[in-house]
């Protein structure tokens, strides 16, 4: 799939959340609850240290509730961090993050200091939305679509909170190959960037497998084909996704099919569990040993060449003839 992954901009806000973490008590990143691990910026992680954070897997009201559930259970397993679930149709839960934050940073409270916190997240987690709920006015600009933020900024949130609020960012390289289709899936990226069919074909596959019912009920299917480019079929039909001819459009059905996904049409539905990446992780690392047994491979042989015996043999005694006539002239010396 073709798609500008990340921009310049992007790496100057990467840049200047480096500079600015050292300056807060706790760090907050905003997941999408129905892609927790995609979602996660893996740069952050890498700066972060021993610095607290509390993980926000907002979008819960769009997520499957009992992977959310198992999601939280293993982000928590590592050190220094907490996680909560938030959704837009839940400012009250929002709310409970003020207490949290509080609650973490209680060694500062009897030195009548501000608790200074940092937010970041991806494009399009809700990340300005909650900040306005938090600060109950109209502090970011929201919007149906990434990268609204483009500059840090201060904002009071009252009761000794002032939060840093970031620019939505990505990473430079994705070691998961998987992890670009779903944060297409759910809408992470710009349509401009995405290619329905292709991200299309990855939603059906896994919808298929994973919620099988919903897509039965949805597209008013008596049987649900076993591939993915049967179902689409199928869908396309019942929702009169067809061509001059009565060809399908495959392009009309995977945008209506992405658009039902990305709104909630379809359910609560989450598109990747701890077990699934588990299983991937090992994927990737026997991928890349033997990508770097080729590579040293190829390497060798580049050093050694392709000679034939003959070649070879006529290559040592040019060689061993260098050698001795450069001994003869340091002798001569």
């Amino acid at each position: 799939m073709a798609l500008q992954w990340f921009p310049g901009h992007m790496h100057k806000a990467l840049k200047e959340i480096k500079e600015s973490l050292s300056q807060v008590d706790i760090l907050i990143e905003v997941l999408d609850a129905r892609i927790p691990f995609s979602s996660e910026n893996p740069e952050i992680a890498k700066i972060r240290g021993d610095k607290p954070c509390i993980k926000i897997l907002n979008k819960y009201d769009l997520a499957d509730p009992e992977i959310t559930v198992r999601w939280q259970e293993s982000l928590e397993k590592e050190r220094g961090v907490k996680t909560i679930t938030t959704s837009s149709d839940n400012p009250g839960n929002s709310k409970q993050l003020m207490q949290l934050i509080r609650s973490i940073c209680s060694h500062k409270d009897g030195q009548a200091k501000v608790i200074k916190a940092m937010i970041t997240g991806i494009p399009n987690v809700g990340k300005s939305t909650l900040i306005n709920i938090l600060a109950d006015r109209i502090i970011a600009k929201t919007g149906n679509e990434p990268a609204v933020t483009k500059s840090q900024q201060r904002i009071n949130l009252g009761s000794g909170i002032i939060l840093f609020d970031t620019p939505g960012v990505l990473w430079p390289k994705l070691e998961n190959p998987h992890s670009i289709y779903r944060l297409a899936s759910s809408g992470a990226v710009k349509n401009t960037a995405m290619e329905y069919d292709d991200v299309g074909f990855f939603a059906a596959d896994y919808l298929i497998k994973a919620y099988p019912e919903v897509l039965k009920e949805r597209y008013k299917l008596d049987e649900l084909p076993d591939t993915e480019i049967e179902f689409l079929e199928a869908a396309a039909k019942s929702r009169g996704a067809i061509m001059a001819g009565g060809r399908v459009n495959l392009h009309k059905i995977c945008e209506i099919l992405l658009k039902e996904l990305q709104s909630g049409k379809l359910g609560r539905i989450t598109l990747e569990t701890p077990e699934m990446l588990v299983a991937e992780q090992i994927e990737i690392e026997e991928a890349a040993k033997k990508k770097a047994e080729a590579k040293a491979k190829r390497k060798q042989k580049f050093k050694t060449g392709s000679l034939t015996p003959d070649k070879k043999d006529r290559k040592e005694k040019r060689e061993e003839k260098r050698e001795e006539q450069s001994r003869r002239m340091k002798k001569s010396k």
